[in-house]
């Protein structure tokens, strides 16, 4: 399963489980302000529905409420936790798999048309494209290189998942395989524009939506990063918490990789 199930069992224990809490006697000095039962009610049903929210899914809100109102009056469930659990899951999947369906389709109906756009070059047919923004002059991009780049990463909306705070020295060893074609070749001071089919990209692993086409805005500034002692190859990170979403496909990490 790709989605996860955080905080699930919150709102399944707090609501029918019986909480004991220990208070010790204030003393004189101290004033106790008892919060506003009614306010702290409607916060949490904030939080209720901010963990519904991080499921993914859109729920019978009327058959929630209902729920919880069952679980008060102590009615019996109509389902036990684990099965809930078991069929929120299994809801998950089938809305991972549409939902990678419609953006594969999207995707490949995309680079079909784009391809006869003026200026946009094929690399690998259906799967790879580059746009030059802005021509180079300067030593070339080999595969075994270690460029240093600026960059920014977009949906096929044009929503930005990553972009580089500062300039990024990359292994292209490491990158997926169409930021890596895509980039070999590129001339110093050049920039350019990568869109990426989802089997050049991330296909259905990582924190990205499904089977995502990725385009990158790249700038070359160095061909080759010089080797030193002290350098370090750092990592193209996203700046959203959640396209920890650029992830690596073998770990859950911030990386083009």
């Amino acid at each position: 399963m790709r989605y996860f199930l955080p905080l699930l069992s919150l709102p399944l224990t707090l609501f029918c489980a019986a909480i004991s809490t220990e208070t010790g006697q204030p003393s004189k000095a101290e004033t106790v302000e008892v919060p506003d039962l009614a306010k702290v009610s409607k916060a949490f049903g904030h939080m209720i529905g901010q963990n519904l929210d991080s499921l993914g899914l859109k729920f019978d809100m009327k058959e929630v409420m209902q729920g919880i109102q069952d679980c008060v009056n102590g009615v019996q469930a109509p389902m036990t936790e684990a099965e809930c659990i078991q069929a929120i899951s299994l809801i998950q999947e089938s809305v991972f798999q549409k939902e990678s369906a419609e953006n594969l389709k999207k995707a490949e109906e995309f680079l079909a048309k784009n391809k006869s756009a003026p200026g946009v070059h094929e690399i690998d047919a259906g799967k790879l494209q580059y746009l030059i923004l802005e021509k180079g002059t300067g030593k070339e991009v080999e595969l075994t290189f270690s460029p240093v780049i600026r960059y920014t990463g977009k949906f096929i909306d044009g929503k930005v998942f990553g972009e580089s705070k500062e300039d990024e020295v990359i292994s292209l060893e490491e990158t997926i395989e169409g930021f890596r074609k895509g980039i070999v070749g590129m001339k110093e001071g050049e920039k350019r524009r990568l869109f990426i089919h989802p089997e050049s990209g991330y296909g259905n692993t990582g924190f990205l939506p499904p089977s995502s086409l990725l385009t990158f805005d790249i700038e070359l500034v160095t061909a080759n990063a010089p080797k030193t002692d002290d350098s370090t190859i750092s990592a193209i990170t996203s700046d959203t918490d959640h396209a920890a979403e650029i992830a690596s496909i073998d770990t859950p990490q911030k990386n083009i990789r």
